[in-house]
């Protein structure tokens, strides 16, 4: 079945030689085709272009006349399966209580692990879906979801089937990773190499084994594991074929970025404290750094040198780190406009920072990111608007207003 979106005002990060992601200066440029064209072949891309040079016929046809067409969100660092909130702790934040202190009495992860034991399947299943619907509401078309509010193995598990259900019958594009090193439960408190024994010897085999794992991750920052447990546990990974992917540097200079490059993780994540060596670290390696503003915001920490990694060379995607702790939030165009705002990003850095390097650091720049033939044709069409600058300007509107997934109309 042959789709044509006509009349696009503006078809916006068009790529004639598709790249899997765009480093340093690169960052700064989108290209984009006004008065356009957009045709779908069943799920992909089947060509672009000005409408003067459309010719031919379409099974269905959307006029989006007055409006631009962008390719979908990719919101590669997501906590979406989980039980509750955290208002309460939101309110101890503002009397300011720390992340840490709130940690050591029990709260932060400790808390949502509580609850997502005693959650069943499906009542997290039923949660997670509502998020995922209000995420392709507002333009995400991939999502990288992370286990990590379990705490046992049996927890884990539980949460890493609710996210393979979710792959089943979600028409986002959704990768798993097993997070299982997320933080220390209390009865492992003073013998926290006993839970290291834990993750290595239970929960990345059985992961492995049930399939249920795309990646493995661990939060390796001050106050949760060290550069030396975090070696154990991707070594691990990679023994059953899982990549790395690290929670590095939120909270201090941890060594988790470096640790990252050694194991060729895919991608290091937060990333506040990032310096000269970190940096250096990062060029010429595969891993993607992935700045994650609404935890920056809602903790109110400081910023990830972005504009300095950009500089140097590096590419920079960026990410919701949607949880119920520190970034209650899904909403990409939020992330999008948080890159302009708070990151000094122009708004051609940060569509390519929440598309083609987001969908980079989990996998799938191959396939999304961009508008490409040959690429899958998950795109939005905007309300009207009055230039693709408006995307990150507007930062209190959902300036979504037709979603296509799979080439489907969602």
């Amino acid at each position: 079945m042959l789709t044509l979106i006509k009349n696009i005002k503006e078809l916006v990060q068009v790529e004639r030689q598709p790249k899997l992601r765009v480093m340093g200066r690169e960052m700064a440029h989108i290209e984009t085709i006004k008065d356009a064209y957009l045709l779908i072949e069943g799920d992909k891309i089947k060509a672009f272009g000005p409408m003067t040079e459309w010719s031919g016929n379409a099974d269905c046809e959307v006029d989006a006349a007055g409006r631009m067409v962008f390719p979908s969100f990719c919101d590669s660092h997501t906590h979406l399966v989980y039980a509750g909130s955290r208002e309460i702790e939101y309110c101890d934040k503002i009397r300011g209580l720390s992340y840490e202190e709130i940690a050591k009495r029990g709260g932060g992860i400790l808390n949502s692990a509580k609850r997502v034991q005693e959650a069943s399947e499906q009542e997290l299943y039923d949660d997670a879906q509502m998020r995922l619907e209000q995420m392709i509401g507002f333009g995400s078309g991939a999502v990288e979801i992370k286990s990590g509010y379990g705490m046992t193995t049996e927890a884990e598990m539980k949460m890493l089937r609710v996210i393979r259900r979710l792959k089943e019958n979600s028409p986002l594009t959704i990768k798993s990773t097993l997070l299982g090193a997320h933080g220390i439960p209390m009865e492992y408190r003073g013998r926290q190499e006993a839970f290291v024994d834990l993750v290595v010897n239970e929960m990345i085999p059985q992961a492995a084994a049930e399939g249920l794992a795309d990646f493995v991750d661990v939060f390796c920052d001050q106050g949760f594991f060290t550069v030396e447990d975090t070696d154990r546990m991707l070594d691990a990974g990679e023994k059953y074929g899982l990549r790395a992917k690290i929670h590095a540097n939120e909270l201090a200079y941890s060594g988790g970025i470096q640790c990252a490059v050694r194991h060729n993780a895919l991608s290091c994540d937060h990333l506040e404290y990032t310096g000269d060596d970190e940096i250096k670290a990062l060029l010429g390696s595969e891993t993607m750094p992935t700045v994650l503003p609404g935890a920056a915001f809602f903790l109110n920490m400081v910023h990830a040198p972005v504009r300095k990694m950009m500089d140097a060379g590096l590419g920079v995607a960026m990410a919701s780190d949607c949880n119920p702790g520190s970034s209650p939030s899904a909403n990409m165009q939020l992330i999008l406009s948080m890159a302009c705002i708070n990151y000094r990003m122009l708004p051609e850095e940060a569509i390519n920072a929440v598309t083609l390097n987001s969908a980079y650091a989990m996998g799938v720049s191959g396939e999304m990111g961009s508008i490409a033939v040959g690429k899958r044709a998950n795109f939005y069409i905007t309300k009207p608007i009055p230039s693709y600058e408006y995307m990150p300007y507007a930062y209190g509107e959902n300036k979504v207003d037709i979603v296509f997934l799979n080439g489907k109309r969602i």
